[in-house]
């Protein structure tokens, strides 16, 4: 069976032909994805991506043994761009070219843990703003009339909407912290109570020896004549 994905609406789309195990996303810009690992198995996915854009992922290990995965980002020629060994998280930003990039989370080393993943992709530069902004052009008229230029309007539009991506991302990763420490507390709290019932166990079974202990040296145990 393959992990459990939870997919944020519109972000994955399919490649032709991606390998057996992989998956991949639509070029948008701005994509977070959790999905659970199981133990000893690898996966990997795929980010289309032009050129002189900016790629930058960011990847947690939410729950699971030790908190930590290998990591792998691979150029489209197949050279290997980052490469993470047995971390919990990790930031990487990378000018691309066009092609398909790679990037892979490996759980092999674990023979019994699963790791549950979060991941987010920022993606800068896609071409996208550049044809918004000539699709205004064509239904405005007369800007030379107007107080404030087309251009200034954009660039306060286009300020607040990086401010407001920039505030969606904080509260993502944020959330992503807060799962992570209450898997913590969580595991915390059942070690906690397992081992304090195992020194319940050993008080009780001391107090039981100790009590016999005692009980047997004041008993008589010569033989009464009669």
């Amino acid at each position: 069976m393959g992990p459990r994905l939870l997919l944020p609406l519109g972000c994955l789309a399919l490649l032709l032909p991606p390998p057996p195990g992989a998956a991949e996303f639509s070029p948008s810009l701005d994509s977070d994805f959790t999905f659970t690992l199981p133990a000893g198995r690898k996966e990997c996915f795929y980010q289309p991506m032009r050129k002189e854009a900016s790629l930058e992922l960011e990847y947690q290990v939410l729950d699971g043994a030790g908190l930590d995965v290998d990591f792998h980002l691979l150029s489209p020629k197949g050279e290997t761009l980052v490469f993470d060994e047995r971390k919990s998280d990790g930031v990487h930003t990378v000018e691309t070219e066009d092609g398909d990039y790679m990037f892979c989370f490996d759980n092999t080393f674990s023979t019994i843990s699963e790791k549950v993943i979060f991941f987010e992709l920022i993606l800068d530069n896609m071409g996208e703003d550049g044809q918004d902004e000539e699709d205004w052009k064509k239904y405005v008229t007369g800007t030379d009339l107007l107080d404030m230029k087309l251009e200034d309007i954009l660039e306060s539009i286009n300020s607040v909407k990086a401010r407001l991506s920039k505030s969606v991302q904080i509260q993502t990763l944020l959330r992503a912290f807060e799962a992570r420490d209450r898997n913590i507390q969580e595991s915390n709290f059942d070690r906690v109570n397992f081992w304090s019932m195992v020194n319940l166990g050993v008080m009780v079974v001391v107090s039981a020896v100790q009590v016999y202990m005692l009980k047997s040296l004041f008993e008589d145990k010569r033989k009464s004549r009669t």
